[in-house]
């Protein structure tokens, strides 16, 4: 049947015409198939123009299209692992005419969301959460004597993270209507690694005999009187047999049954694996094999690269992905320059090494390089490991992963003194990805360690004189912590040191760090330029304060401190203490962000912060007539 036949026969199944998720279950399977091809070129179309997480997606357009033919969302909850896949999902529960604004200010977000819509279970945007969710919803449905299921997806990446298994470790003891899907693609943002990787190999080429179980179990099902109790006894004493005979799944030990291996993209194989999973009435596994980037051939040949993406030119299929240096390039570079010389520099991520520029590394000292798969925690006291036996470990991550270890760092390398050091990127606004991404909370949580040092360098150059000092000259743990992309066009080197930067001027004082220094210089030259002189006090060493530091901010009657962090517990509001205790009668004002960032650019995101230059010069002026 061809599309336009299908839509003339068809009618109103088209994303733009059908009644959404309700009217899946309806359709026939030629219907579903050319319903995929419509979703994958939308897919293509939008993520292309506005940027977001494209092989994802496309390899999960049958997966989802089957959860919605056999689940009732919203009364049966589907919960998004990460939630960077959960593109299709927005499509088929009514937002294909919001989708154009995928990721843009005001539009739709780029994970899921409950207050977008309520087929949005939970917000997700970070790795391994999503088993755990999931059981608390079906334990909640299970007291409260609702027959509906809780459907946690989760990526075969995701599966490297311990959370995880604490989710299924508690999963499998209830009785609940609890659902697994495990989405094994063979690839997550970087190369899977580890025991669960290999162990999710070895039982993809198994053969599929739960296939010919559930197709059994299905037709006594549909039989007549005796069927069912045919089927019920059947199952169980299968299960018995297996258990005698066979060798079982890590996961049925865990108390699960196994459904799988089952093909993805096979829509019938998909809606028969779910509806046997229904079934049982119990915690159930379903392993679903996708193609990342299906359906685009690019993106399954580099699915890796396609993963989060610019915005892109469809006809080169060419992603916009700059070879210019970039702060994660320049940290990675550097790390390479200092390991040559220093055989204790290791390098360590978790499933992010081309994100944050390991991938020198990798190829340049692959035996000194581990990427420990999706487990921030498990990195840091790995980490903490390295260290015990005098070598020196980077850990480069995200700053909204490194959220994930606070008690590791605090417990595991802290109170030992152990010299770690981390390379934090991705601080401070990132934008389009939004709330849960955004790099805003770091400073307020490392400087509540005690002994750590934190650097903030403005620029490349500051950057690596930073991680120069972080590994060779500091002892116990420290950070160097950069933002996202390019160094500023206009950079604010000063006439300081490590620690900080120092332009005398006037009797009010502009203190910033990291890359909203050079939106305060220029504030400050226009400033100026209107009759008003300020000084500038750039600090590169944030935490702790050097005492010089606040004897140049006590000579100021007027001090703004300009953050890109959240507010509480941020630089400037410690600044404000130690001054305070020093006895500063001057008037001081903290500019910095206010709790969580919704998803827009980075450029409108410090805007609504306000920590754009011309801002900060209407912040100054108010406050100076105040």
């Amino acid at each position: 049947m061809s599309k336009e036949n299908y839509i003339h026969a068809a009618g109103d199944v088209s994303l733009e015409q059908m009644q959404l998720p309700e009217k899946l279950a309806g359709l026939s399977i030629p219907e579903c198939k050319l319903l995929c091809e419509e979703i994958r070129e939308l897919l293509i179309r939008t993520v292309t123009t506005t940027g977001g997480h494209l092989a994802s997606n496309l390899g999960v357009v049958e997966l989802t299209l089957a959860l919605h033919r056999q689940f009732e969302s919203p009364k049966d909850r589907i919960v998004w692992d990460v939630g960077h896949q959960a593109y299709v999902h927005k499509l088929l529960t009514g937002r294909v005419r919001q989708f154009s604004g995928l990721r843009q200010e005001g539009g739709l977000s780029g994970f899921p969301k409950p207050c977008e819509s309520p087929h949005d279970a939970f917000i997700t945007g970070h790795s391994s959460t999503a088993v755990s969710a999931a059981c608390g919803i079906a334990e909640a449905f299970r007291i409260q004597g609702s027959p509906h299921y809780a459907v946690a997806v989760v990526g075969d990446g995701a599966a490297t993270g311990g959370m995880f298994f604490e989710g299924l470790n508690n999963g499998g003891k209830t009785r609940s209507n609890l659902i697994v899907v495990l989405n094994d693609n063979e690839c997550a943002i970087s190369k899977n690694v580890g025991a669960v990787a290999k162990y999710l190999a070895d039982m993809r080429t198994s053969k599929g005999y739960v296939r010919t179980k559930w197709a059994v179990e299905r037709v006594l099902g549909k039989t007549p009187v005796v069927g069912k109790p045919i089927a019920s006894i059947l199952k169980k004493t299968k299960d018995k047999l297996r258990q005698n005979i066979e060798q079982t799944t890590m996961f049925e030990d865990m108390g699960f049954v196994y459904l799988g291996p089952v093909d993805g993209h096979d829509i019938e194989e998909l809606d028969e694996a779910l509806a046997v999973a229904k079934s049982y009435q119990r915690p159930v596994l379903v392993h679903v094999r996708t193609v990342k980037g299906k359906g685009y051939a690019p993106a399954e040949a580099n699915p890796g690269e396609y993963h989060g993406i610019p915005r892109i030119d469809v006809e080169s299929k060419n992603p916009e992905i700059s070879t210019d240096e970039c702060f994660s390039t320049v940290f990675g570079r550097e790390l390479v320059r200092l390991a040559k010389d220093d055989k204790r520099i290791c390098a360590v991520t978790a499933a992010m090494k081309y994100g944050t520029g390991l991938q020198f590394f990798s190829a340049a000292y692959p035996q000194r390089f581990f990427d420990v798969g999706i487990a921030e925690q498990h990195a840091v006291t790995f980490c903490g490991g390295l260290a015990t036996e005098g070598l020196i470990p980077v850990f480069a991550v995200y700053s909204t992963f490194l959220q994930r270890a606070y008690d590791q760092l605090l417990h595991d390398v802290s109170i030992a003194g152990l010299h770690m050091v981390l390379g934090i990127d991705r601080a401070g606004i990132v934008g389009e990805d939004g709330e849960t991404h955004q790099g805003i909370f770091d400073v307020p949580m490392l400087t509540a360690i005690p002994h750590i040092r934190v650097y903030s360098p403005a620029n490349y150059a500051e950057l690596i004189g930073c991680l120069r000092k972080a590994v060779h000259e500091d002892t116990g743990l420290c950070a160097v912590r950069y933002p996202r992309g390019r160094e500023p066009k206009r950079c604010f080197d000063g006439t300081g040191n490590i620690d900080f930067s120092h332009i005398p001027g006037g009797n009010t004082l502009l203190v910033s760090y990291g890359r909203i220094s050079a939106e305060v210089y220029t504030a400050a030259e226009q400033l100026r330029h209107e009759g008003i002189e300020c000084g500038i006090l750039k600090l590169t060493t944030i935490w702790p304060l050097a005492d010089t530091v606040l004897e140049i901010a006590k000579e100021y009657e007027n001090v703004y401190f300009f953050e890109e962090s959240d507010e509480l517990g941020g630089i400037g509001e410690r600044m404000a203490a130690m001054l305070l205790e020093k006895g500063y009668r001057g008037t001081y004002r903290h500019n910095a962000i206010h709790g969580f960032v919704r998803h827009a650019s980075v450029e409108r995101c410090l805007e609504k912060v306000g920590l754009t230059a011309k801002q900060i010069v209407t912040f100054v002026k108010d406050h100076r007539n105040a």
